[in-house]
């Protein structure tokens, strides 16, 4: 069958390309940003990547078209679609009638986490000869790749909210039926499609009634808007982590959260010595844990498993490492995610001069809907360089003033490298969060302190 992308090049559709062509389909695509790593890994699959989104692309007339969800009425591809009449699906529809329908899906959802925990329970699954099938919303480093199929059993997928297609509103999890779902937490985003939380509220809700009464979720204790889905109507089992009171929890052994103890209804079952960072990855791998616990992997390989983890990347990925100076690239863009960051490099640095260099990119931060809160998310930070991009629509500086003389904004990506290099100290820490690619900020940044 010869399936045409329409949106290939995110991690998402990008992914999907892959495990089509694993399962011997022909596939091309279109997308009007193609560019590494993706259009690398497409292409290496033999892949033929298109750019922008003409009719012409779909000459000879495909067997079946993947609609991505950035694309909408009017996408001239899509038009030529509806027109010509040619079968066409969503991604998440495509995945589950032909991959997820038969497999145990172990989903990893909330607002924050969703990728370094899949990619963790991905890991784990691998470690322990499970040969699971995966799709990760960024490249992991364990396995080079983002997306894979196998004739396993097991599937392990990112499961986020936002929606499926342009004509198909619900969230891209209600089509993927799992049996196993962890919840890591739930926190209002994506202002351009959720009118507010109780919108987000209401697709995990939607998610919670599909799901078979043998199924687990998985959540943190303390997270007030799960408990709120859940007193919605939950048929699964459930457990929690991380409270008094919880099921299963983490006891540090170590400030920066390298070594800790896990623990089940107040007994030690095993202990973790990894290369992560922070409270909020080791909550990450408990929850991880827990789910490939609920497969028959015994706790003990789990944590041993993680002795050999290598994370993801732009997630708290250390990308320059000399003369006691780091640079760290990670995707926080979001005022918790931000602040999670900040407090596991403060714990790991110690007195260390902190810098955060950030981006407000996604669409909610350059829609403003969390500029009030965004200020107090760098406490941590020592000093704090934000960029002003043309499309943020309200004033970075005014809302940071709190901050007082550690903030600075910027609306010149090369003046933030520029005050770096001449004001850089041995044993700066340096994080850049966006999720873009932030001008190429990171490779100025190295080439100029090397």
């Amino acid at each position: 069958m010869h399936i045409h992308i329409l949106g290939i090049c995110g991690t998402f559709m990008g992914g999907l390309a892959q495990i089509a062509r694993t399962l011997g389909h022909e596939v091309t695509g279109s997308d009007q940003n193609v560019y590494p790593p993706m259009s690398d890994q497409l292409e290496q699959q033999g892949i033929m990547l298109m750019q922008g989104y003409k009719p012409e692309h779909l000459d000879p007339v495909p067997d079946l078209v993947i609609v991505g969800n950035t694309i909408s009425r009017g996408n001239p591809a899509l038009e030529h679609v509806l027109n010509e009449q040619i079968p066409f699906t969503s991604g998440p529809e495509w995945l589950y009638k032909d991959v997820l329908h038969n497999k145990h899906v172990l989903a990893v959802s909330g607002t924050h986490g969703k990728t370094t925990t899949t990619t963790i329970l991905s890991w784990i699954l691998e470690y322990a000869d499970f040969n699971p099938g995966f799709l990760i919303g960024g490249v992991a480093e364990n396995f080079g790749i983002s997306a894979r199929y196998t004739d396993s059993d097991y599937f392990v997928i990112e499961a986020d909210e936002y929606d499926t297609a342009f004509c198909d509103k619900r969230s891209k999890f209600v089509h993927y039926h799992p049996k196993t779902l962890i919840i890591n937490n739930i926190e209002f985003d994506h202002a351009d499609i959720f009118h507010d939380i109780a919108a987000i509220r209401r697709e995990f809700h939607h998610l919670m009634k599909i799901m078979p009464e043998q199924a687990l979720v998985i959540y943190p204790e303390n997270d007030t808007e799960v408990k709120n889905v859940l007193e919605m109507g939950c048929w699964a089992s459930t457990v929690t982590l991380g409270g008094v009171s919880a099921n299963w929890g983490v006891v540090s052994l170590s400030v920066d959260y390298r070594n800790f103890k896990v623990e089940h209804d107040g007994e030690i079952l095993g202990e973790v010595n990894w290369s992560l960072i922070g409270e909020h990855n080791a909550h990450n791998a408990l929850a991880a844990i827990v789910a490939a616990d609920h497969i028959g992997i015994s706790v003990d390989k789990a944590c041993e498993a993680l002795t050999g983890f290598k994370s993801v990347k732009r997630r708290l990925e250390c990308i320059f490492d000399a003369n006691s100076t780091r640079i760290y690239d990670d995707f926080a863009h979001h005022p918790t995610a931000i602040s999670k960051t900040l407090e596991a490099l403060r714990q790991h640095a110690g007195d260390a001069r902190l810098i955060a260099i950030m981006e407000p990119r996604s669409n909610t931060m350059r829609m403003g809907i969390h500029a009030n809160t965004l200020a107090a998310s760098f406490e941590k930070a020592d000093q704090v360089l934000l960029f002003q991009a043309e499309n943020v629509d309200w004033d970075i500086a005014k809302h940071m003033s709190e901050l007082g003389k550690r903030c600075q904004v910027f609306t010149d990506i090369n003046a933030i490298v520029n005050l770096i290099t001449e004001h850089h100290q041995p044993g700066d820490q340096i994080v850049i969060m966006s999720n873009g690619a932030f001008g190429g900020i990171h490779k100025k940044l190295i080439e100029a302190l090397s």
